[in-house]
C-alpha cells in the first residue's frame, strides 16, 4: 500500500515538473512522451479511473455481459499506421443523445489472436453527427478534441488503456495493434482517421 501511494505520489509530482512537456502514462503507469497530452494530475487520475472501470473487460465476455455486444465494426487497420481491431458497442451509450462521459465508452476495441480469441486494446468514444452535426464544433474530453469519422457519421476520440501506442494514447491507429488474425473479418480504411 505504501508504495502504490508512494509511486502515485511519484507521478503527480512528475506530470506537474514536465510543464510543458507532453507526457502520457503507458498501460505500467511509467510516464513516456509519446502522446498528446493530459499533464494534469487530474486527467492522469481520470485515466486511471479509466483502467479500473475497463480491468474486468479485458475478457470478452465480461464485456459482452456488460453491454458491449453489439459488433460495430470489421477489425480495422492502416497500412503504415496500425490498426484499431474490432469495435463492440453498448447500445445504450451509443444512443444517449449525445453524452461524452470517461466513464460510459460508447465502444471497447478488441485485436484478434491466432487462437480466436480477442484482445482488449482501448476504447473509443463517439457522438453521432445526428447529436452534434458535422459542423459544429468537435466534443471534447480530457482536452482532447474528437475528430470527425465521416464514413461512420461519427466524432471519435480513442484512449489506449489496454495496450500501450507508441503514437499516442489518443491517437487513432495503434502501430502494436494487428488485424493479422481476424481473417475475413479485416478490413483496411484506405483513409487516415483524424489525421
Amino acid at each position: 500500500m505504501r508504495a502504490r501511494f508512494a509511486l502515485s505520489l511519484t507521478l503527480v509530482t512528475l506530470l506537474f515538473a514536465c510543464g510543458d512537456r507532453q507526457t502520457a502514462l503507458a498501460p505500467d503507469g511509467v510516464l513516456t512522451d509519446q502522446s498528446p497530452a493530459y499533464a494534469s494530475a487530474a486527467a492522469a487520475s481520470q485515466i486511471a479511473q479509466l483502467r479500473r472501470l475497463v480491468a474486468p473487460f479485458h475478457d470478452f465476455d465480461a464485456a459482452v455481459d456488460a453491454g458491449w455486444f453489439a459488433q460495430i465494426t470489421p477489425c480495422l487497420e492502416e497500412p503504415g499506421l496500425g490498426a484499431m481491431g474490432f469495435h463492440y458497442g453498448k447500445p445504450e451509450f451509443i444512443s444517449d443523445g449525445g453524452t461524452v462521459d470517461l466513464l460510459q465508452p460508447e465502444l471497447l476495441l478488441y485485436e484478434p489472436h491466432k487462437n480466436g480469441k480477442l484482445r482488449f486494446v482501448g476504447v473509443e468514444y463517439i457522438v453521432p453527427f445526428t447529436d452534434r452535426p458535422a459542423t459544429a464544433a468537435p466534443p471534447t474530453l480530457l482536452g482532447q478534441a474528437f475528430a470527425q469519422v465521416p464514413e461512420f457519421g461519427v466524432w471519435g476520440l480513442h484512449i489506449w488503456v489496454g495496450r500501450e501506442n507508441p503514437s499516442g494514447i489518443f491517437s487513432p491507429w495503434n502501430p502494436k495493434v494487428s488485424c493479422e488474425n481476424a481473417g475475413s473479418q479485416a478490413t483496411t480504411r484506405g483513409h487516415r482517421h483524424g489525421r
